[in-house]
């Protein structure tokens, strides 16, 4: 530390003494300037000369330290550092001029002066300048080293800095073939030296023709459209490709380079980003309790992660599964300290500890995220289906009405709708229970129904992946299989925006975009991680699974769709079951319960009674 603190002054005494002679220089450079007789330069009165010069520079460094220019990183000096430079120079200038008359020093006029100010500031600015480029940019000594042909899309601010951080530290690594920008205006101009060689049409011919090896995507500001367009022309150029998130990601991160990451699957998916009224949601919100059961699992832990930031009083995890509930209340302690949070280890099938938790904690909202939602899982173990997700819902939902609960929100999913497997009549259920209680009690219950989250626990993402770590085989169930795809936090700030739109008894239903097809989910996988699908790393077909639809539903075929304040959010026609009802089915689930030997098939058939959309489809074959 001494070591750095004593070559930090040496560095400084350096630049001082070298701005001493540019001042010197400076008025020498003034006199020649101004004096067309240069044999008239022996004649000068030299003393008087040396004491104006020794008096200006005295001035100069006086207000080149006031200005804390000695203390800035030459290497790291911008345009602003430049101008105090020129401020400081036009400054001691005049200080000079003026001090001059004052003394009597009238052996050199207030023209040269400023003059002399002038070539002051030139000569200190563009000695920096060149110390900082050769300071900033790395030579590769190395010629033996091979860099990687890089190709750079976007000629905006973020591609700019891509091409300067390069350009500082990374020259050694990279070898930038041009640039990539659908500006035609831009085409064939440079960009800190690059030239911009072609727009996104042109993207494949260039990877090819030039060898390129990496492609940075480095527009921070696009829609979602074109950064799918665009990244899946990259795809299939089988060239490695990493991105910049977004603008805020930018924002936050220092380095650039720290913030490009590896494609992921979510940026070829397409989907514009959701604007949530954050008003609505923290009134809702700050200074309740808030409860959340299924707090460790995907949607429950990201549940809790956007509730916390709009103040609640205090927040109770409730889960049975005690390591995800662990990781996730240590995650929110250590960055919410204002927020009292409770890890609650309960099962919701549990009706006394249920009683005991609401009587304790009484809280104002209720997120119930807790389920079984393993589809192939559940068609094996039916009865557990029925006891975690149909009792287990009926527990809270009635605990919610005894402790005088707000607003209690369902997590439901679109295979409740016209449900082809043990899961999703089970949900649908659930949406029942919800739907008649809320008749019946002053809390309001709703429900908010959506597909399949990315990177959810059991999803079909992280499932290929982990394949195509292995080497392969992906497997999909059917090429034709569809789904309907959003990201967790997509989903989770939707269901808070419904919570505030609820007045009890409704289904909201998120709008999920487009079905994407499983299959070329398992393609775009495969070339974002750099090979080809059915060559590096083949995909086979394995046929539908117990339970599988094809093609999953939004809505039921009874049901109508209301729009809502926001474009993203609809909400489907009112139930008219009663409780009555519910609890007649029930008591027909509960004595399927008692019997634990009850075959599955008698389960599914008394199932399809209980909830009369259930129906079972036919498997088709492997193709």
């Amino acid at each position: 530390m001494k070591k750095i603190r004593a070559w930090g002054k040496i560095t400084k005494l350096i630049l001082g003494i070298i701005d001493i002679c540019v001042i010197i220089i400076a008025y020498c450079l003034t006199q020649i300037f101004l004096n067309d007789n240069y044999l008239a330069l022996y004649q000068w009165p030299i003393k008087e000369i040396i004491n104006s010069i020794i008096i200006s520079v005295v001035i100069y460094q006086l207000f080149l330290h006031l200005f804390d220019l000695y203390r800035t990183i030459t290497s790291f000096e911008s345009v602003k550092e430049y101008f105090c430079y020129a401020l400081a120079c036009m400054v001691s200038c005049n200080i000079v001029a003026m001090l001059s008359i004052v003394l009597n020093l009238d052996v050199l006029s207030a023209k040269e002066h400023l003059l002399a100010g002038i070539f002051t500031a030139i000569g200190l600015i563009l000695y920096r300048v060149i110390l900082r480029f050769f300071m900033t940019t790395k030579i590769t000594l190395n010629a033996n080293h091979e860099r990687k042909n890089l190709l750079i899309i976007g000629a905006g601010e973020a591609g700019a800095n891509v091409v300067k951080s390069i350009k500082t530290s990374l020259m050694d690594t990279y070898n930038i073939v041009g640039i990539i920008d659908d500006n035609n205006q831009k085409l064939n101009c440079k960009m800190s030296g690059v030239k911009i060689i072609g727009d996104r049409t042109q993207i494949q011919k260039i990877c090819k023709e030039r060898r390129v090896d990496v492609i940075f995507f480095a527009i921070s500001n696009i829609s979602a459209k074109d950064r799918k367009e665009i990244l899946s022309i990259c795809q299939e150029t089988g060239v490695k490709l990493r991105i910049l998130p977004g603008i805020q990601d930018i924002i936050t991160e220092k380095n650039i380079m720290q913030s490009l990451r590896d494609v992921q699957i979510e940026d070829v998916l397409g989907r514009e980003s959701i604007v949530l009224d954050n008003n609505n949601i923290k009134d809702l919100i700050k200074d309740n309790v808030i409860m959340i059961t299924g707090a460790g699992g995907s949607i429950g832990s990201e549940l809790c992660r956007q509730i916390a930031k709009f103040e609640p009083k205090e927040m109770v995890l409730v889960d049975i599964y005690e390591n995800n509930l662990y990781d996730i209340e240590i995650e929110l302690k250590s960055q919410y300290k204002n927020i009292k949070i409770d890890a609650v280890i309960a099962s919701v099938r549990d009706k006394k500890r249920m009683e005991n938790v609401f009587e304790t904690y009484k809280p104002y909202l209720v997120f119930h995220a807790a389920a079984h939602k393993h589809v192939p899982l559940m068609e094996y173990s039916p009865l557990e289906a029925i006891k975690n997700n149909v009792f287990g819902t009926y527990n809270v939902v009635n605990c919610a009405d005894k402790y005088n609960v707000k607003r209690f929100i369902l997590i439901s999913t679109d295979k409740a709708v016209n449900p082809t497997n043990i899961m999703g009549a089970t949900k649908r259920l659930c949406e029942m229970i919800i739907q008649a209680k809320d008749k019946v009690s002053k809390t309001e219950y709703v429900a908010v129904r959506f597909g399949n989250v990315l990177g959810s626990n059991g999803s079909v993402v992280p499932l290929f992946k982990k394949q195509i770590a292995n080497g392969g085989p992906v497997t999909v169930t059917h090429k034709d299989i569809t789904r309907f795809f959003m990201t967790i936090p997509e989903a989770v700030g939707l269901i808070l925006q419904a919570t505030t739109y609820a007045e009890g008894g409704e289904i909201f239903v998120l709008d999920m975009g487009e079905p994407v097809k499983i299959y070329d989910l398992a393609v775009s996988l495969i070339k974002l991680s750099g090979m080809q699908p059915n060559v590096d790393i083949p995909i086979e077909i394995t046929g539908l699974r117990p339970g599988e639809k094809l093609y999953e539903e939004i809505l039921m075929s009874e049901e109508g769709l209301t729009t809502t304040k926001h474009d993203k959010i609809f909400i489907t026609k009112p139930s008219n079951i009663n409780m009555e009802k519910i609890q007649d089915k029930l008591e027909a689930l509960q004595v399927l319960i008692d019997n634990e030997n009850t075959p599955i098939s008698e389960i599914k058939s008394n199932l399809k009674k209980v909830v009369p959309t259930y129906h079972e489809e036919k498997h088709e074959e492997k193709g």
